[in-house]
Protein backbone atom coordinates (compact mmCIF):
# COMPACT_ATOMS: atom_id res chain seq x y z
CA UNK A 1 0.00 0.00 0.00
CA UNK A 2 1.25 3.91 -0.96
CA UNK A 3 2.15 5.39 2.25
CA UNK A 4 0.09 8.26 0.82
CA UNK A 5 -3.09 5.98 0.85
CA UNK A 6 -3.06 4.63 4.17
CA UNK A 7 -2.89 6.16 7.84
CA UNK A 8 -2.98 8.90 8.82
CA UNK A 9 -4.06 10.24 5.62
CA UNK A 10 -7.34 11.13 4.04
CA UNK A 11 -7.87 9.83 0.24
CA UNK A 12 -10.06 8.20 -2.38
CA UNK A 13 -10.89 4.57 -2.13
CA UNK A 14 -13.58 3.91 -5.05
CA UNK A 15 -15.56 5.57 -7.31
CA UNK A 16 -19.54 3.84 -8.16
CA UNK A 17 -20.31 4.77 -11.93
CA UNK A 18 -23.55 4.50 -14.08
CA UNK A 19 -23.17 2.79 -17.18
CA UNK A 20 -25.89 2.44 -20.05
CA UNK A 21 -24.87 -0.85 -21.23
CA UNK A 22 -24.14 -3.08 -18.30
CA UNK A 23 -22.76 -5.69 -20.43
CA UNK A 24 -20.59 -3.32 -22.49
CA UNK A 25 -18.88 -2.30 -19.57
CA UNK A 26 -18.19 -5.85 -17.90
CA UNK A 27 -16.30 -6.41 -21.00
CA UNK A 28 -14.54 -3.72 -21.25
CA UNK A 29 -13.40 -3.51 -17.20
CA UNK A 30 -12.66 -7.07 -17.14
CA UNK A 31 -10.80 -7.46 -20.84
CA UNK A 32 -9.10 -4.54 -21.56
CA UNK A 33 -8.41 -3.19 -18.18
CA UNK A 34 -7.98 -6.43 -16.55
CA UNK A 35 -10.29 -6.03 -13.72
CA UNK A 36 -12.06 -9.07 -11.31
CA UNK A 37 -15.47 -9.11 -10.07
CA UNK A 38 -16.32 -9.70 -7.04
CA UNK A 39 -19.93 -9.23 -7.04
CA UNK A 40 -21.91 -9.42 -10.32
CA UNK A 41 -25.66 -9.28 -10.32
CA UNK A 42 -28.45 -8.18 -12.98
CA UNK A 43 -27.69 -4.42 -12.68
CA UNK A 44 -24.43 -4.03 -10.43
CA UNK A 45 -21.10 -4.66 -10.34
CA UNK A 46 -18.38 -4.64 -8.08
CA UNK A 47 -14.73 -4.60 -9.64
CA UNK A 48 -11.22 -5.63 -7.86
CA UNK A 49 -7.60 -5.47 -9.03
CA UNK A 50 -7.01 -8.08 -6.37
CA UNK A 51 -9.83 -9.83 -5.82
CA UNK A 52 -10.46 -8.41 -1.81
CA UNK A 53 -10.91 -5.17 -2.39
CA UNK A 54 -13.40 -3.23 -4.15
CA UNK A 55 -12.50 -0.34 -6.41
CA UNK A 56 -14.97 0.43 -8.90
CA UNK A 57 -18.66 -0.50 -8.95
CA UNK A 58 -20.74 -0.21 -12.10
CA UNK A 59 -24.62 0.41 -12.15
CA UNK A 60 -26.91 -0.17 -14.93
CA UNK A 61 -30.11 2.13 -13.82
CA UNK A 62 -33.68 1.39 -15.58
CA UNK A 63 -32.87 4.16 -18.26
CA UNK A 64 -29.83 5.36 -18.46
CA UNK A 65 -29.24 8.76 -20.25
CA UNK A 66 -25.99 9.62 -21.98
CA UNK A 67 -23.10 10.77 -21.08
CA UNK A 68 -22.95 14.74 -20.23
CA UNK A 69 -18.86 16.12 -20.82
CA UNK A 70 -20.03 19.87 -20.11
CA UNK A 71 -21.67 18.97 -16.95
CA UNK A 72 -20.06 18.94 -13.34
CA UNK A 73 -18.79 15.09 -12.49
CA UNK A 74 -16.04 12.51 -13.17
CA UNK A 75 -13.23 14.04 -15.18
CA UNK A 76 -11.60 10.40 -15.12
CA UNK A 77 -10.67 8.55 -12.08
CA UNK A 78 -6.86 6.96 -11.45
CA UNK A 79 -5.50 3.49 -10.81
CA UNK A 80 -1.68 3.85 -9.44
CA UNK A 81 0.19 1.26 -10.94
CA UNK A 82 2.95 -0.62 -8.62
CA UNK A 83 6.03 0.10 -11.04
CA UNK A 84 6.60 0.89 -14.22
CA UNK A 85 6.82 -1.81 -15.85
CA UNK A 86 3.59 -2.51 -14.88
CA UNK A 87 2.81 0.75 -16.89
CA UNK A 88 4.52 -0.61 -19.68
CA UNK A 89 2.86 -4.15 -19.77
CA UNK A 90 -0.35 -2.00 -19.71
CA UNK A 91 0.26 0.29 -22.59
CA UNK A 92 1.63 -2.46 -24.81
CA UNK A 93 -1.79 -4.62 -23.82
CA UNK A 94 -3.83 -1.55 -25.13
CA UNK A 95 -1.43 -0.80 -27.89
CA UNK A 96 -1.68 -4.55 -29.10
CA UNK A 97 -5.67 -3.88 -28.78
CA UNK A 98 -5.65 -0.56 -30.80
CA UNK A 99 -8.06 0.35 -28.42
CA UNK A 100 -8.16 4.35 -28.45
CA UNK A 101 -5.77 6.22 -26.38
CA UNK A 102 -6.83 9.68 -25.27
CA UNK A 103 -2.83 10.36 -24.31
CA UNK A 104 0.39 9.74 -22.62
CA UNK A 105 1.80 12.02 -20.21
CA UNK A 106 5.33 12.67 -18.12
CA UNK A 107 3.86 14.75 -15.09
CA UNK A 108 7.45 14.69 -13.47
CA UNK A 109 5.92 13.19 -10.20
CA UNK A 110 4.27 10.32 -12.63
CA UNK A 111 3.74 9.17 -16.18
CA UNK A 112 0.20 8.79 -16.88
CA UNK A 113 -2.01 7.07 -19.72
CA UNK A 114 -5.42 7.92 -20.60
CA UNK A 115 -8.24 6.59 -22.13
CA UNK A 116 -12.14 6.11 -21.48
CA UNK A 117 -14.72 3.57 -20.87
CA UNK A 118 -17.44 2.75 -23.54
CA UNK A 119 -19.65 5.32 -21.52
CA UNK A 120 -16.94 7.78 -21.87
CA UNK A 121 -15.79 7.63 -18.34
CA UNK A 122 -12.51 9.00 -18.04
CA UNK A 123 -9.44 7.00 -17.11
CA UNK A 124 -6.12 7.56 -15.78
CA UNK A 125 -3.43 4.43 -15.69
CA UNK A 126 -0.52 5.85 -13.77
CA UNK A 127 2.96 5.21 -12.05
CA UNK A 128 4.59 7.43 -9.23
CA UNK A 129 8.12 8.29 -9.25
CA UNK A 130 9.90 8.08 -5.68
CA UNK A 131 9.01 10.88 -3.39
CA UNK A 132 11.93 12.04 -2.69
CA UNK A 133 12.68 13.18 -6.25
CA UNK A 134 9.26 15.23 -6.61
CA UNK A 135 10.32 19.22 -6.50
CA UNK A 136 8.35 20.82 -4.06
CA UNK A 137 8.65 25.06 -3.55
CA UNK A 138 6.74 26.60 -0.84
CA UNK A 139 4.12 24.03 -0.48
CA UNK A 140 3.43 23.48 -4.36
CA UNK A 141 3.97 20.98 -5.97
CA UNK A 142 6.00 21.04 -9.96
CA UNK A 143 3.75 19.00 -11.70
CA UNK A 144 4.06 19.93 -15.50
CA UNK A 145 2.11 18.14 -18.27
CA UNK A 146 5.09 16.59 -21.01
CA UNK A 147 4.91 13.88 -23.37
CA UNK A 148 5.61 10.38 -22.14
CA UNK A 149 8.61 9.15 -23.08
CA UNK A 150 8.75 6.17 -25.43
CA UNK A 151 11.05 4.30 -23.70
CA UNK A 152 8.60 3.10 -21.15
CA UNK A 153 7.99 0.35 -23.59
CA UNK A 154 12.08 -0.55 -22.73
CA UNK A 155 9.90 -2.03 -19.53
CA UNK A 156 8.36 -4.47 -20.98
CA UNK A 157 9.73 -8.55 -20.24
CA UNK A 158 8.40 -11.68 -22.35
CA UNK A 159 5.59 -12.72 -21.45
CA UNK A 160 1.35 -12.79 -21.92
CA UNK A 161 -0.47 -9.58 -19.95
CA UNK A 162 -1.75 -10.45 -16.88
CA UNK A 163 -4.10 -8.24 -15.72
CA UNK A 164 -3.88 -5.19 -13.42
CA UNK A 165 -1.52 -5.91 -11.11
CA UNK A 166 -2.76 -6.99 -7.77
CA UNK A 167 -1.69 -3.98 -5.71
CA UNK A 168 -3.27 -1.45 -8.29
CA UNK A 169 -4.99 0.95 -6.15
CA UNK A 170 -7.06 4.22 -6.28
CA UNK A 171 -4.50 6.75 -6.69
CA UNK A 172 -6.64 10.12 -7.07
CA UNK A 173 -10.34 11.43 -9.12
CA UNK A 174 -10.15 14.42 -11.06
CA UNK A 175 -13.69 16.03 -11.35
CA UNK A 176 -15.07 18.73 -13.50
CA UNK A 177 -16.98 21.30 -10.95
CA UNK A 178 -19.52 24.44 -11.74
CA UNK A 179 -16.78 26.75 -9.47
CA UNK A 180 -13.42 26.21 -8.67
CA UNK A 181 -12.93 28.85 -5.75
CA UNK A 182 -16.28 27.65 -4.18
CA UNK A 183 -14.98 23.72 -4.90
CA UNK A 184 -11.26 24.52 -3.41
CA UNK A 185 -13.32 26.10 0.30
CA UNK A 186 -15.48 22.67 -0.12
CA UNK A 187 -12.69 20.39 0.18
CA UNK A 188 -9.70 22.42 1.87
CA UNK A 189 -11.56 23.93 4.63
CA UNK A 190 -14.48 21.37 4.96
CA UNK A 191 -12.77 17.83 4.10
CA UNK A 192 -9.30 19.06 4.95
CA UNK A 193 -7.20 18.63 2.31
CA UNK A 194 -4.09 21.03 1.18
CA UNK A 195 -3.45 22.70 -1.97
CA UNK A 196 -0.67 21.97 -3.73
CA UNK A 197 -1.07 22.71 -7.26
CA UNK A 198 -2.89 25.93 -8.80
CA UNK A 199 -2.87 26.44 -12.71
CA UNK A 200 -4.70 29.88 -13.00
CA UNK A 201 -8.24 30.24 -12.33
CA UNK A 202 -9.02 26.60 -14.25
CA UNK A 203 -7.88 23.71 -11.91
CA UNK A 204 -6.80 23.08 -8.40
CA UNK A 205 -4.75 19.97 -7.37
CA UNK A 206 -5.30 18.83 -3.38
CA UNK A 207 -4.00 16.10 -1.15
CA UNK A 208 -3.06 15.27 2.41
CA UNK A 209 0.47 13.79 4.09
CA UNK A 210 2.17 15.56 1.14
CA UNK A 211 0.95 13.44 -2.01
CA UNK A 212 0.90 15.68 -5.41
CA UNK A 213 -2.57 15.08 -5.30
CA UNK A 214 -5.12 12.63 -4.26
CA UNK A 215 -8.23 15.06 -5.83
CA UNK A 216 -7.97 17.67 -8.96
CA UNK A 217 -10.29 20.51 -9.71
CA UNK A 218 -11.10 21.86 -12.80
CA UNK A 219 -13.43 24.11 -15.05
CA UNK A 220 -11.88 23.65 -18.66
CA UNK A 221 -15.60 22.44 -19.79
CA UNK A 222 -17.79 22.31 -16.74
CA UNK A 223 -17.60 25.80 -15.38
CA UNK A 224 -21.02 27.09 -14.37
CA UNK A 225 -22.84 23.81 -15.23
CA UNK A 226 -23.20 21.52 -11.48
CA UNK A 227 -23.89 17.92 -11.58
CA UNK A 228 -27.61 16.79 -12.83
CA UNK A 229 -29.83 13.66 -12.08
CA UNK A 230 -28.51 10.29 -11.21
CA UNK A 231 -29.36 9.00 -14.38
CA UNK A 232 -27.30 9.97 -16.74
CA UNK A 233 -23.98 7.74 -17.57
CA UNK A 234 -21.15 8.95 -15.85
CA UNK A 235 -20.01 8.90 -11.72
CA UNK A 236 -22.90 8.16 -8.73
CA UNK A 237 -20.55 9.20 -5.67
CA UNK A 238 -17.14 8.29 -4.86
CA UNK A 239 -16.01 7.67 -1.34
CA UNK A 240 -13.49 9.41 0.52
CA UNK A 241 -11.28 7.20 3.24
CA UNK A 242 -10.65 9.11 6.79
CA UNK A 243 -7.96 7.60 9.45
CA UNK A 244 -10.22 7.63 12.13
CA UNK A 245 -13.78 8.58 13.47
CA UNK A 246 -12.74 11.37 14.89
CA UNK A 247 -10.70 13.12 11.43
CA UNK A 248 -14.22 12.12 9.95
CA UNK A 249 -16.36 13.76 12.45
CA UNK A 250 -14.26 16.66 12.48
CA UNK A 251 -14.78 17.17 8.93
CA UNK A 252 -18.70 16.78 9.59
CA UNK A 253 -18.39 19.40 12.14
CA UNK A 254 -16.28 21.71 9.69
CA UNK A 255 -19.09 20.90 6.79
CA UNK A 256 -21.73 22.19 9.69
CA UNK A 257 -19.98 24.83 10.26
CA UNK A 258 -19.86 25.99 6.75
CA UNK A 259 -23.74 25.00 6.12
CA UNK A 260 -23.29 22.46 4.29
CA UNK A 261 -26.00 19.65 4.49
CA UNK A 262 -24.25 16.63 5.86
CA UNK A 263 -26.83 13.20 5.60
CA UNK A 264 -26.12 10.68 8.19
CA UNK A 265 -27.86 7.26 7.97
CA UNK A 266 -26.22 4.99 10.50
CA UNK A 267 -22.78 4.66 10.15
CA UNK A 268 -23.06 5.61 6.58
CA UNK A 269 -22.54 9.52 6.12
CA UNK A 270 -22.88 11.63 2.81
CA UNK A 271 -22.74 14.92 1.18
CA UNK A 272 -22.55 16.75 -2.22
CA UNK A 273 -19.96 19.78 -2.37
CA UNK A 274 -20.63 23.05 -4.50
CA UNK A 275 -21.45 21.01 -7.72
CA UNK A 276 -23.83 18.61 -7.05
CA UNK A 277 -21.12 15.78 -6.78
CA UNK A 278 -22.29 13.07 -4.57
CA UNK A 279 -19.34 12.09 -1.74
CA UNK A 280 -19.42 9.01 1.19
CA UNK A 281 -17.43 10.01 4.39
CA UNK A 282 -16.15 6.36 5.51
CA UNK A 283 -13.50 5.56 8.11
CA UNK A 284 -10.98 3.31 6.93
CA UNK A 285 -10.90 -0.75 7.31
CA UNK A 286 -7.53 -0.96 8.68
CA UNK A 287 -7.93 1.42 11.70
Amino acid sequence: MSPFHSYPNTYVSQVHLLVSDLERSKNFYRKILGLHFLKDSERTVILSANGADPLVTLEQPDQAAGHNFRQAGLYHFALLLPSRKDLASMLAHLLKLHYPLQGGSDHAVSEAVYLADPDGNGIELYRDRPSDKWRWNNGRVFMPTEAISEDILDELEDGDWKGMPEKTIMGHIHLQVADLKASEDFYCKGLGFDLVAQYDDQADFISTGGYHHHIGLNVWRSKGSPAGDEISAGMKHFILEYPSLKARGEAVSRLKGMEVPVTEKGAIITVRDPSNIKIVLHVSKTN
